[in-house]
């Protein structure tokens, strides 16, 4: 029996899907189906019942499941405890983080620290949904709520303020009671700012959405409504303009999050201190 198999096998339990195992993994799905086959050909029973639209795992697909879950929580466990041994400032550092942030605030700080670090890789992901730091998805995790599971050390960076933005010639020409409204969409969809621009919005058209701030500010900058956008994006845009002055701030805690095994690290440790100190300096107490 491969080792591999089982991992694969084992990421599309914990995945929930063909595609979700695919995402955690970093290959195409059609590799996972692949290795699911093949485990169950080396072990000669049925694991997956593809008789439905969505595949489910057999009587004994959930005793194997059982199986693979506590072997892959061993393996991640030896690896994180491996990483965090490491006392040289090279190998690979995954981060993720919101898109928008990310692109805005994160990356000239990582090429410098690269530069300093030639030998240190650095994989800054934008994406809105929680990576697992315990699967091992990311090392570190710019969030903007602090994790309630886990063996993870957060520290609480600062607040990002929220308003509600849209351009200064849409407002001159649409009465408040006309505005439409651009949403958050996807992975965004239940978050504060959409709660709150709905509850603004009070029935009024929600025009546009997107699951990306970047794709929403750009719905804003071409005069498609009004947006609950970070201040830290909107107030780079000429001709954007808060579209209610008199309404206070939407605050949201920023949190790096890292894996307790891997935090003493020597890369982890130059990122977490190259990150905290950047950061630091563009969110408010």
């Amino acid at each position: 029996m491969d080792w591999e198999d089982l991992r694969h096998f084992a990421a599309f339990v914990v995945g929930g899907s063909l595609s979700g195992a695919a995402r955690r993994l970093s290959v195409e799905h059609a590799t996972v189906a692949r290795r699911i086959a093949t485990l169950e050909e080396g072990l000669g029973i049925k694991l997956v019942d593809r008789r439905g639209r969505r595949l489910m795992l057999t009587p004994d697909g959930e005793r194997v499941a059982a199986i693979a879950e506590r072997m892959a929580r061993e393996t991640e466990g030896l690896s994180r405890l491996a990483q965090g041994a490491r006392s040289e400032l090279k190998g690979e550092v995954v981060i993720s983080a919101p898109s928008a942030y990310a692109a805005a605030l994160l990356a000239r700080p990582l090429v410098a620290l690269q530069r300093r670090h030639p030998d240190l890789r650095i994989r800054l992901l934008g994406e809105a949904r929680l990576v697992s730091l315990e699967h091992r998805e990311a090392d570190i995790a710019i969030r903007l709520s602090r994790p309630e599971a886990g063996d993870l050390t957060a520290v609480k960076l600062g607040e990002m303020p929220f308003h509600l933005y849209a351009d200064a010639a849409y407002l001159k020409e649409t009465a408040a009671a006309d505005w439409r409204f651009v949403g958050a969409d996807g992975a965004m969809a239940g978050s504060p700012q959409q709660v709150l621009a709905e509850k603004i919005a009070a029935g009024r058209n929600f025009g546009l959405a997107s699951d990306h701030a970047e794709i929403q500010l750009a719905f804003v900058r071409a005069g498609g409504g009004v947006a609950m956008l970070p201040d830290f994006m909107a107030l780079s845009e000429p001709g954007l303009v808060r579209a209610s002055p008199g309404e206070p701030a939407l605050r949201r805690e920023v949190w790096l999050v890292v894996h307790s095994d891997v935090k003493a690290a020597a890369p982890i440790r130059a990122t977490v201190d190259c990150l905290k100190s950047h950061i630091g300096k563009h969110l408010e107490p």
